[in-house]
């Protein structure tokens, strides 16, 4: 791509973004669709081949079709939409594939096989085959890898300042006191289950014909189990074989799969807005970039934009996989059109869930934790120890514990003089004033200090 052509793109993730999205291109393009098409026609046209539907290739005839998905370029893509078409206009992707190979087998030793090329299918058996592929192969290349880096990072986050005390909030206000590091860890593992879940996902093709009945290839060879042959051809393919099928796969394991990954933004959408908060109250600060303009007027900010734009781009990619939920299991009877345009957006969702994952990282690469402020905003209000006395006199067998809290200490600031004149007033063992004499907002961390 040109570089004038990075102005001129309607969408950001071939424009202001392709610096990010450029890798999705190798699944989510036209011509990575094609090509997956290509790869799909030409492994069975082997698998035919290979179960004696038709004579034995040769290892030079093997190397000469596999020759041609390796080698079906750009410029090939644009040749092939024209395949087998007297105006030159592009009238199906399947036929214009199907065309396309069978015109690269003319004046080979291939050309008296053409007729062997898509034998016995329908389109879905190659479409609803290669988009499972191609969402496969860029969730383990790309995806998940991006993903698992964001999430070692959290992790390791959680490791270094583990032992960082810091005031809780519930509600927005100030709570029981916890560390940065245990925030961090819970963040990391809400990723980590949801990545789990997401490695272990199994997609399902199909290869049935136009109603998912085998009947064109059971009427030409009523001798062959179409049935386990399917399974065997798709587990070459890396699928799983969805059995009983109309004209297309169904597709809840696509949903499962941009459900996964809508859960997993949920958490990342979660995780920027805390760390927004955190910046906003100073408890974490930014270095500042050289060259780099926070504010068009105010020099001196330093803006969280990277947890913004993060946060931005996951609430498209989550309104678009929300959508394709949605959509994909209704199909008009054996199937319609209706989800040609909503399967074509999936490199969407992709690319901007991709932006994100970037964008978070390069935020936390610049933030650490300001610890003289986390010490002084956890140390202004010794009140937020109320849960600690009111648990301590449950202990002592007071029944109005609460509410004995509640008069001395709702809606009071209390710093450690208060706390300690409050804990001599009580009427409780020596031991219990004990403890909670040497309780302050920086130890009452239960055991968020041990290793999970």
């Amino acid at each position: 791509m040109q570089p004038e052509d990075t102005v001129t793109n309607i969408s950001p993730i071939d424009g202001r973004y392709l610096d990010v999205t450029n890798p999705l291109r190798n699944f989510f393009s036209e011509q990575a669709y094609l090509k997956a098409g290509i790869k799909i026609e030409i492994e069975y046209f082997i698998f035919l081949s290979n179960i004696k539907i038709f004579r034995s290739l040769t290892a030079k005839e093997k190397k000469l079709i596999g020759n041609i998905y390796l080698n079906f370029t750009p410029k090939e893509a644009v040749k092939l939409k024209s395949a087998g078409t007297p105006d030159g206009l592009r009238i199906h992707d399947l036929k214009s594939i199907e065309y396309y190979l069978k015109n690269a087998l003319q004046k080979t030793s291939l050309s008296d096989t053409a007729q062997w090329i898509h034998f016995g299918l329908t389109s879905n058996d190659i479409i609803d085959n290669l988009y499972r592929i191609l969402i496969l192969e860029a969730l383990n290349k790309i995806i998940i890898p991006e993903i698992e880096s964001l999430q070692l990072f959290i992790n390791n986050l959680a490791k270094t300042y583990l032992k960082l005390p810091m005031l809780g909030r519930t509600h927005g206000q100030p709570a029981v006191p916890t560390t940065f590091g245990k925030e961090m860890f819970v963040f990391s593992t809400r990723i980590d289950k949801e990545l789990r879940n997401l490695k272990n996902t199994k997609l399902y093709g199909k290869f049935g014909g136009a109603v998912g009945n085998w009947n064109a290839l059971n009427l030409a060879f009523p001798t062959k189990n179409w049935q386990l042959l399917s399974t065997m051809f798709l587990k070459h393919l890396g699928l799983e074989h969805s059995k009983i099928t109309t004209q297309i796969a169904p597709t809840e394991d696509l949903i499962a799969v941009f459900q996964n990954i809508f859960r997993i933004n949920s958490i990342i959408i979660d995780f920027d807005q805390d760390i927004w908060r955190y910046i906003s109250d100073e408890w974490l600060i930014q270095k500042g970039k050289t060259g780099f303009v926070g504010s068009s007027t105010m020099p001196q900010k330093i803006n969280p934009i990277e947890f913004e734009n993060s946060e931005g781009n996951l609430v498209i990619a989550n309104g678009l996989f929300e959508t394709f939920s949605r959509k994909l299991p209704i199909s008009r009877l054996q199937r319609d059109l209706s989800d040609s345009t909503v399967l074509r957006n999936i490199g969407v969702a992709f690319a901007h869930s991709l932006i994100a994952y970037k964008s978070s990282l390069k935020g936390l690469e610049s933030i650490s934790p300001n610890k003289k402020i986390l010490l002084k905003d956890l140390n202004e209000d010794w009140s937020i120890l109320s849960e600690a006395l009111q648990t301590i006199l449950r202990k002592e067998g007071k029944t109005d514990a609460y509410e004995i809290v509640a008069t001395k200490i709702r809606g009071k600031k209390l710093d450690k003089g208060d706390w300690l004149k409050l804990i001599r007033s009580l009427n409780i063992s020596k031991e219990s004033k004990n403890k909670l004499k040497n309780l302050t907002p920086e130890n009452y961390i239960g055991i968020a200090l041990n290793k999970w």
